[in-house]
């Protein structure tokens, strides 16, 4: 029989708990708490807890039997699905700035047999994001990828620039129901400033965009995130982009960008290279509730790995479970949560979103 551990992928914090292998959080407040925190700073003490607290651990995934596929675990409650590669613009707070890809678009059959996978866990999926670093507006096939997700009763999210937001468009996604999330990345209003930041002379077909459906249900959920650098100016910005939009459908909050893992030189960012790794505090888990995948059909690590330093999966090869379950993910979860040394240059060590003990 195997041992009884603590479950070796929880994000442990001060006053809880995240299970990120059950989506499940414990309280400070919740009577199991302090059995696990003592568990946890003395592990020996597993075998002196009273019997029934030791099962009611072991019943909500607190403690777990050791065993060696523990990292096979998954938990799928996020996907960014982009059907193409191409971008629009040109962000200073974006890879695609210095670096921007070869275009390539996915076959529409791959994006449907994609699609027909992920419904095996809409009971667990939040989002599926209709990009990674892609603008999804420009696709011309876009009305049609949102049908199809629409088919398998997948959650539908879209971040975008809205310059593909066109009246006839947003019509035509009203027309299917809209969608589920919708967030606009939104910087200033100034026509120079825009220009300057996006390498992008789009605000003016931009705002009208933005003029037309702001009032209407396009999303049940309808976010603008006024991104910046998190100083005077990008302050006033969001002061003037909240004013505008003070009456509309829009959520309008405020982003300081980052990094990207120090793939830019720019935004927030990491002071030393982490070295105890302990979990990723990026929406949940991005190695155990989150899937990323290329227009290619590649599976990568995250949204921070922009140049696929690791891929784990190929979805015009293999299912997406197999990719969920593989060697390879498995491996990348030990990393990102300690249980193996993971690689000096391992992308997470320079992560703002990385735990490190």
């Amino acid at each position: 029989m195997h041992t009884l551990v603590v479950e070796p992928f929880l994000h442990i914090y001060e006053d809880h708990f995240f299970n990120p292998i059950r989506n499940t959080t414990l309280r400070a407040k919740d009577p199991a708490f302090r059995s696990l925190k003592s568990v946890i700073a003395q592990p020996w003490k597993i075998r002196a807890l009273l019997e029934k607290k030791r099962a009611a651990l072991v019943e909500d995934g607190w403690l777990v039997r050791d065993q060696p596929d523990l990292a096979t675990r998954f938990y799928l409650r996020y996907v960014s699905l982009e059907a193409h590669s191409r971008c629009n613009q040109g962000c200073y707070f974006c890879p695609v700035s210095t670096d921007p890809r070869d275009s390539e678009s996915m076959p529409m059959e791959l994006y449907g047999s994609i699609a027909q996978q992920l419904a095996e866990y809409r009971h667990t999926i939040e989002a599926v994001f209709m990009h990674n670093y892609n603008e999804p507006t420009i696709d011309k096939r876009l009305v049609e990828q949102v049908s199809v997700l629409k088919s398998h009763s997948l959650p539908i999210a879209i971040n975008t620039n809205a310059s593909g937001l066109s009246p006839k468009r947003v019509d035509q996604i009203l027309e299917l129901g809209g969608i589920d999330y919708m967030s606009v990345n939104f910087s200033t209003m100034d026509a120079e400033r825009y220009q300057r930041d996006r390498q992008s002379n789009q605000l003016d077909i931009i705002i009208r965009n933005l003029d037309y459906l702001k009032a209407l249900p396009l999303a049940t959920i309808m976010d603008m995130a006024v991104l910046g650098r998190g100083d005077a100016t990008h302050r006033r910005d969001f002061e003037e982009i909240s004013a505008y939009f003070k009456d509309s459908r829009f959520n309008v909050r405020y982003f300081v960008t980052n990094d990207r893992s120090g793939n830019l030189d720019n935004g927030l960012k990491t002071k030393t290279v982490a070295d105890n790794l302990c979990g990723c505090d990026h929406m949940g888990s991005r190695p155990i509730q989150h899937i990323h995948i290329t227009a290619r059909g590649l599976c990568v690590l995250c949204c921070q790995d922009y140049f696929e330093k690791h891929v784990i999966g190929d979805l015009a090869q293999e299912r997406l479970e197999d990719v969920l379950t593989g060697d390879k993910i498995s491996e990348l979860r030990r990393w990102i949560y300690g249980l193996d040394e993971a690689p000096v240059d391992f992308i997470c060590r320079r992560c703002t979103f990385a735990k490190t003990s």
